[in-house]
């Protein structure tokens, strides 16, 4: 019963740790206050059911008086602390009345100028549960007949083999410790799953720019610190004059670094024209690139791509503007 009772106790105490562990991690990276708060409250809710639940088990072993019994000092060690206040273990003969000896680990706080009071041999008063003997208390006031009893009594110390101490839990209760951790953790994590494993939302794509239009011609500027040989600018420039006209009547149109001009084809007359959208817009920065590190104009100062629909085919022209005059680059 007691095995169980170990088993038990350990594997919700594993569920709890893997609950609150995942509940303050899981809390944090969903922003979720009210279960970060849940993770601080599980252990502290665990721990009032605890205390609870062994009320009645401390009622009934209160309700069992404790044995009574005279203890030998086989060998005692005092540990290291900063105060005048020692803890002393002790390794103790028990002699119960009507029982044999059995030696009993022990350790019991001793004052520094008490300590030359406790010496090996010396005999003892002590107490424990009759079911717990391992759990020796040394009694520092006895009664005075059991002082005298202490006194008088000569006991010979027991084998090494009577040592008494706890029953081992055994890896049973590791198991099932580890087994409520993973159950506990696993629990959170099955309940905040979607909030944890949600596809990051994709990045908005900017707005094209809007288009400015008047009769016979359309403008589309970019910000200042934006230009339209950067990667998709010119795509989304074409894309906000599409929106607000018809560029498939397009006659010429004119690429700069802030600005894209286009003149549109007037209606009824039958000259060459195309449609803006069918812009090799991926080839003309790569155009500007090659014109601007090929043309010998000095430092470059401006530049602009061109393009005209001809009757046999439509031509692009990279004009480039330095010190020492203009030059043209045909694509």
């Amino acid at each position: 019963m007691a095995a169980l009772r170990t088993i038990a106790s350990g594997f919700l105490t594993g569920l709890v740790i893997g609950a609150t562990l995942c509940s303050l991690v899981v809390g944090i990276i969903v922003e979720s206050v009210p279960l970060f708060v849940a993770g601080l409250g599980i252990p502290l809710g665990y721990g009032i059911l605890l205390y609870l639940g062994r009320l009645p088990r401390r009622a009934r072993e209160k309700a069992v008086p404790p044995t009574t019994a005279l203890a030998r000092i086989d060998s005692l060690r005092a540990g290291g602390t900063e105060t005048g206040d020692l803890p002393v273990s002790f390794i103790l003969t028990v002699a119960p009345d009507g029982a044999p000896s059995h030696r009993v680990e022990a350790t019991h706080t001793v004052n520094l100028v008490d300590l030359p009071d406790y010496r090996k041999g010396d005999v003892l008063v002590v107490s424990y549960p009759p079911d717990r003997p391992w759990k020796v208390r040394i009694v520092s006031s006895p009664p005075p007949e059991w002082q005298r009893r202490a006194a008088n009594a000569v006991i010979p110390p027991a084998a090494e083999s009577t040592l008494v101490h706890s029953p081992p839990e055994g890896c049973a209760a590791g198991v099932f410790t580890l087994v409520g951790l993973l159950l506990g953790a696993g629990a959170v994590l099955g309940l905040f799953r979607a909030e944890l494993f949600a596809p990051e939302p994709s990045a908005a794509q900017p707005e094209p720019p809007a288009a400015v239009t008047s009769s016979g011609s359309a403008t589309v500027d970019v910000g200042p610190r934006q230009s339209l040989l950067d990667e998709g600018e010119l795509s989304r420039a074409v894309a906000g004059l599409a929106r607000s006209t018809d560029v498939s009547q397009t006659l010429t149109a004119v690429v700069r670094e802030h600005r894209l001009t286009v003149v549109f084809a007037p209606a009824g007359v039958q000259v060459p024209r195309f449609d803006l959208r069918t812009l090799p817009v991926h080839e003309i920065p790569r155009l500007v690139r090659k014109a601007l590190q090929t043309l010998d104009v000095g430092t470059p100062q401006t530049w602009q791509v061109t393009v005209v629909p001809l009757p046999s085919a439509r031509t692009i022209r990279v004009t480039v503007t330095g010190p020492h005059g203009s030059a043209s680059l045909a694509g």
